[in-house]
């Protein structure tokens, strides 16, 4: 639980009270405005509570992420040696989403449009300065 009153926390802490309270503070005065004939402020006086939870949500999902127990730490480096050549050879490592290979298809030297297209391109990279309306095809 020290870890809890290090100076970061206590800021977050510090925080987390100012903010829930802001919140609730911020939702009675819309409730004043409502009451004294302001249509809108009934929607806004509901809106700042759930606002003033979400903060206790994230504060308290932060607080347990914080107290859960660290990560397994690496083992020495004689032990990892061991693990590497438990594993099978030739194993490929993959990452967590898979890898795009962009294959070149070969272009139909057949197809008039693309033809067309290849010497228009062609004639506007000869002639920067040309519209694509002067073009003479």
């Amino acid at each position: 639980m020290k870890g809890l009153w290090t100076p970061a926390w206590i800021v977050r802490h510090v925080l987390a009270v100012v903010l829930t309270v802001g919140c609730l503070v911020l939702g009675w005065w819309q409730f004043s405005r409502a009451q004294e004939g302001n249509a809108i402020s009934w929607g806004y006086m509901f809106e700042w509570p759930v606002f003033a939870a979400f903060v206790v949500f994230l504060w308290y999902r932060e607080v347990q992420l914080a107290r859960r127990k660290p990560q397994k730490e690496a083992p020495p480096p004689e032990k990892q040696e061991k693990q590497e050549e438990k594993e099978l050879p030739g194993t490929a490592v993959t990452v967590g989403r898979p890898v795009r290979v962009a294959v070149r298809s070969a272009p139909e030297a057949d197809d008039p449009e693309l033809v067309a297209y290849n010497d228009y391109l062609a004639w506007l990279n000869a002639h920067p300065g040309a519209r694509p309306g002067d073009y003479p095809g």
